[in-house]
């Protein structure tokens, strides 16, 4: 996928939540470390948001802590607005099984009861393990099992088809 062609797909779900939120003073968005967070940048300079980006470490929070345990330097979660009743989009770069999302909502409820959360991802893969669907999306592919896609950057954006490693 060319750098081309995640810029459009960029600009295609920005120009979605445009629609979907005409005010957006009242909006947060955060993006989950890493690839999450490098949409997110993309996304709220398209929306010409003025409220600063939150960024969540969902380390603490994954299902897999106790197999994969923690890395050695853990960035935190920065939440710069109070969660309490805010339109939050959350936004991550590939969705997957599922997991990740469960993790990132479980944190964000910790911080506050948000007036509703909007899932934004830029590439939506098969293999979902959880009922966890994007509201606003890139594009989605399948892939065969034992293949995972990666997003690289954060400057420019590219995406990888990897093998399991």
């Amino acid at each position: 996928m060319s750098i081309n062609h995640i810029e459009m797909l960029l600009f295609s779900m920005a120009n979605e939540l445009k629609q979907r939120y005409t005010n957006r003073d009242e909006l947060l968005i955060v993006g989950i470390q890493t690839g999450g967070v490098w949409v997110a940048e993309r996304l709220h300079k398209l929306l010409e948001l003025s409220q600063p980006l939150g960024i969540l470490n969902i380390s603490f929070y994954r299902d897999d802590f106790s197999s994969i345990g923690l890395h050695p330097y853990v960035d935190p979660t920065a939440l710069p607005l109070e969660v309490d009743d805010r339109h939050i989009i959350l936004v991550d770069d590939v969705l997957h099984t599922g997991r990740t999302i469960r993790a990132a909502l479980n944190e964000i409820f910790d911080y506050g009861r948000p007036a509703s959360v909007t899932l934004a991802i830029l590439i939506d893969r098969n293999g979902r393990e959880l009922p966890i669907q994007p509201d606003v999306l890139g594009c989605s592919i399948s892939l065969e099992q034992g293949k995972h896609i990666k997003l690289c950057g954060p400057d420019p954006l590219s995406l990888e088809i990897r093998p399991n490693s």
